[in-house]
């Protein structure tokens, strides 16, 4: 038997948009409706196998119902802009797909659907309709299926209804269906029924009489009374009604069923729309597809000197060439020996493939030192490599350009950067070779291996121009030449050093751990009275709610909620709670600190991780591989993890870090008077807004003033709302409305700035720091409150974290600069957030910390000071 398979496309796509958390793309488009449409649509069609399909939508222009009652559907909120962008795309992805769309004026889409099904459902045609419209269960046939999808949290389910699970379900007929529709009205298509008369009794009517026009003909002995004094009342609204909900099936709908047979949905022409929206989800369909605009590589191997000393005569008068590297993955733990297995360059239309070749370690040093420009992916991984970064010269780090363009993308991949910037399709790495580890498919020749590897310097030297011209037309050129491009360098030094471990205080640190744990859940089981999984939230729930009766408890499907914030507010109520709590926090740091930075240590000793420059939109570099970034300080166990790192033997750390530096960028953007006035006064930024905002004395601010006001000054650098301040430092939301309000009165050049940052945002979709550094919100323009909020609020701190995110870059590439110029014996080995921790010989510790103050205080110039904490130490911890 043949599948016809007929969507009801504005119903689907209503679904998905409410079913699927919100999504958009990196240009801002929201694109939650259409990747739950696609993925109910794929997942129906998986499961159908089905022959025909067609998806049916509403026009806009009126039909035969709205022109019979004004007030059909009148009820009926406005679409959301955000759904309202997505429906012609939509549309336009379909017919990608060569997916017919079906609409015809006068009709809604259920009489489109209800015509089609009705004329096509046979012994050897079996329709599935797909609706979240319950409305178009009167249409379940012998031969017609209703399929309705609920999408939760992205994971889709789906009820099926056949004429028996109608009368199961609702105990008519799906055709009495019609009736009880009738009878009992559709607020949300605003039908006005019979007064009185709801669901239980419009179907207890349709189930004795089978149809409104038999209960007319006998409504004096409808039960209840009240029944049927309101049906015969209104005889003429029943009949009305009856006619809106019926679906019409015999619509002048043209359209054969050949022009609905299922062909080749994963079209090139699809493929180029998957990769716009950025559904990766999706691209394990379109394997075998490659894009109309396919790039067609010509590879040449490179394997003995002969041939690369031809080509290297050639790359030395050339003006430019695309390079990437691969390396050994096998040599990479060991951080002693070269990883470096094989070389791609892209010169003119031509791609050279160098490896297998025991000189190429010597190969690359010559490159790094022509004068023609050279472009890569990815520099960083490149100069890690060679010996001497300083000859690596005339080098573009395409995804670092791409970044700076878009921060809002989640990867900057070859196949990204082919897409977006030459609209040519790349394959990605896992499409071409699966899991398997790139140089070892390489050593085999493999195909697919080469053509990826050699797409990355193809599309490094094709992209390079319009990637370099859109910096400029951003007024990114100076930002990326001088602080970006540097970075790396100094990113690469800093990895390659490494910082050391004390591998026998580690262990100890885990003891320590373990023991106050296993200590913990004593007392915990004991206070509990009986044993439990502390770990199992829906056990820890039944204790403290269940069992201790602890006020609070919100029980939901899988029990009662233990989140953080639920256990802080009942710390009061019970001893229990404050040890669940630090159990927590040991736990998390054993798995992630104690334990988890043991398989970081390399041969040498030493952590290498990876400072990341494409993640956070802010510009803020990021920590990974481990993520040295979250070390806790708040608590002791916490910041002792800081103990473990110390330097080699003769050495010490040097740490320095700037001190409130978002709050000094506030006051230097906002140029406010009375902020900068404090910081060129008051040695106490924190007291002097104390005073100010509470009207005390400076010399009368207390110890509770000056924490309220702490928090009131960063707050603000988020865009804190009263009731953040409020459950913040537990005082009324009133109270922390006036600490707001209070301080705007007194830096009302605060308050214009943030504002400003807000409405600019709303113009243009993003803002900038004072360095010119972007970074969109499309979030600002959302119908959601609480969607708009948060873009409201990322609007006002963006130019102040990525400002200061900025000035950290620079000066890390001034303290790295200042350290080999000077000939001292210091490296830098970490930076995390505004601070930098340098490894520096014993005995020229004081003037390395000196030279390091002065080079960040000194990086940039402010309306303010910057200021600089530095210490020395023998650990991390002492140091800090």
């Amino acid at each position: 038997m043949k599948k016809l398979v007929l969507i009801d496309g504005h119903s689907i796509l209503n679904r998905a948009f409410y079913g699927v958390p919100e999504l958009s793309n990196s240009q801002g488009l929201h694109t939650n409706a259409i990747y739950g449409f696609l993925n109910i649509m794929f997942k129906i069609l998986d499961e159908e196998a089905a022959d025909y399909i067609a998806v049916a939508f509403d026009l806009s222009a009126p039909t035969f119902r709205h022109k019979a009652y004004a007030e059909y559907k009148g009820t009926r909120k406005s679409m959301p802009d955000e759904l309202r962008e997505q429906v012609p795309i939509i549309k336009d992805v379909l017919s990608s797909m060569n997916i017919p769309i079906l609409t015809k004026e006068g009709y809604e889409a259920d009489d489109i659907i209800g015509t089609v099904a009705k004329k096509y459902q046979s012994e050897d045609v079996f329709v599935s309709i797909i609706s979240g419209d319950r409305d178009l269960l009167q249409l379940s046939d012998k031969h017609i299926k209703i399929r309705i999808p609920k999408t939760s949290k992205g994971v889709t389910t789906t009820h099926d209804y056949l004429p028996e699970d109608v009368i199961s379900e609702y105990g008519v007929t799906p055709h009495e269906f019609i009736d009880v529709k009738a009878l009992m009205g559709d607020t949300s298509d605003n039908v006005p029924g019979v007064p009185s008369i709801g669901e239980k009794t419009a179907t207890k009517i349709i189930q004795e009489y089978h149809s409104i026009e038999n209960a007319i003909e006998h409504v004096n002995e409808l039960k209840p009374q009240r029944a049927s004094k309101a049906l015969s009342e209104n005889i003429k609204e029943a009949k009305f009604s009856k006619m809106l909900v019926t679906i019409v099936t015999d619509a002048p709908i043209e359209t054969e069923l050949s022009d609905m047979k299922v062909g080749n949905l994963y079209t090139k022409e699809s493929l180029e729309w998957i990769n716009k929206l950025e559904f990766k989800s999706f691209l394990k369909r379109y394997e075998n597809v490659e894009t109309a605009a396919s790039i067609e590589l010509d590879i040449s191997s490179i394997t003995d000197l002969n041939d690369w000393n031809t080509l290297y005569e050639k790359l030395k008068s050339a003006n430019e060439f695309g390079i990437a590297i691969c390396f050994d993955e096998t040599a990479i733990k060991s951080y002693t020996v070269s990883s470096l297995y094989a070389i791609s360059i892209t010169l003119d239309n031509l791609t050279y493939l160098i490896k297998d070749i025991e000189q190429i370690d010597d190969i690359l040093e010559r490159i790094i030192c022509l004068d023609a420009k050279k472009y890569i992916l990815s520099l960083k991984p490149l100069i890690k490599q060679v010996k001497d970064m300083k000859l690596a010269k005339n080098f573009y780090d395409l995804s670092v350009a791409a970044y700076l363009i878009n921060p809002l993308k989640d990867s900057y991949f070859v196949e990204d950067i082919a897409r977006d910037y030459m609209g040519s399709g790349v394959s990605s790495k896992a499409e071409m070779i699966g899991k398997s580890k790139l140089s070892e498919v390489l050593k085999f020749n493999d195909e697919k291996a080469k053509k990826y590897f050699a797409s990355e310097s193809y599309v490094a030297l094709f992209a390079s121009d319009y990637l370099l011209k859109k910096l400029n037309e951003l007024e990114l050129t100076r930002l990326y030449e001088d602080v970006e491009l540097p970075l790396i360098y100094s990113l690469a030094r800093m990895e390659n050093t490494g910082v050391r471990v004390d591998e026998k205080r580690l262990k100890a640190y885990a003891d320590t751990l373990l023991e106050k744990i296993s200590k913990l859940e004593a007392s915990i089981i004991d206070k509990a009275g009986e044993s439990f999984n502390i770990n199992s939230p829906k056990q820890l729930g039944e204790i403290l709610f269940g069992k201790l009766k602890l006020s609070g408890g919100k029980k939901t499907k899988t029990g009662y909620s233990t989140a953080a914030d639920v256990l802080e507010k009942l710390a009061p109520e019970h001893e229990i709670i404050r040890d669940i709590l630090e159990y927590r926090q040991l736990t998390k740091l054993n798995s992630t600190y104690a334990t988890g930075l043991a398989g970081y240590i390399r041969d040498d000793g030493r952590i290498h991780g990876s400072f990341n420059q494409t993640i956070t939109a802010t510009g803020r570099i990021s920590s990974t591989d481990p993520n040295l970034q979250n070390i806790p300080v708040r608590t002791e166990m916490g910041s002792k993890i800081r103990d473990i790192f110390v330097p080699k033997e003769g050495y010490v750390f040097v740490d320095a870090d700037y001190s409130q530096i978002e709050l000094r960028v506030l006051a230097s953007m906002s140029g406010d008077e009375k902020l900068i006035e404090s910081y060129h006064t008051a040695a106490d930024i924190h007291a002097a807004t104390a005073a100010q905002v509470f009207h005390v004395p400076l010399d009368k601010v207390t110890p509770e003033l000056r924490r309220n006001a702490k928090a009131v000054n960063f707050g603000v650098v988020y865009g804190i709302s009263a009731f953040g301040l409020s459950e913040g430092l537990s005082i009324s939301r009133k109270e922390a409305l006036d600490y707001i309000n209070n301080y705007f009165k007194i830096y009302e050049g605060v308050k214009k700035f943030l504002d400003k940052q807000v409405a600019d945002a709303k113009e243009k979709g993003y803002v900038k720091t004072m360095f010119g550094r972007i970074r969109p919100i499309p979030e600002i323009k959302s119908s959601n409150f609480m969607t708009r909020s948060f873009g409201d609020r990322v609007a006002m701190n963006s130019p102040i974290q990525g400002s200061a995110a900025d000035i950290m870059k620079i000066a890390m590439i001034r303290v790295d600069e200042a350290l080999n110029k000077s000939g001292f014996d210091a490296n830098i080995v970490l930076q995390i957030h505004d601070e930098l921790l340098v490894e520096v010989r014993e005995d020229e510790a004081e003037k390395v910390k000196e030279l390091v103050e002065r080079s960040m205080r000194e990086a940039v110039s402010l309306k303010v000071p910057l200021e600089v904490d530095a210490h020395i130490g023998k650990t991390w911890l002492e140091a800090k």
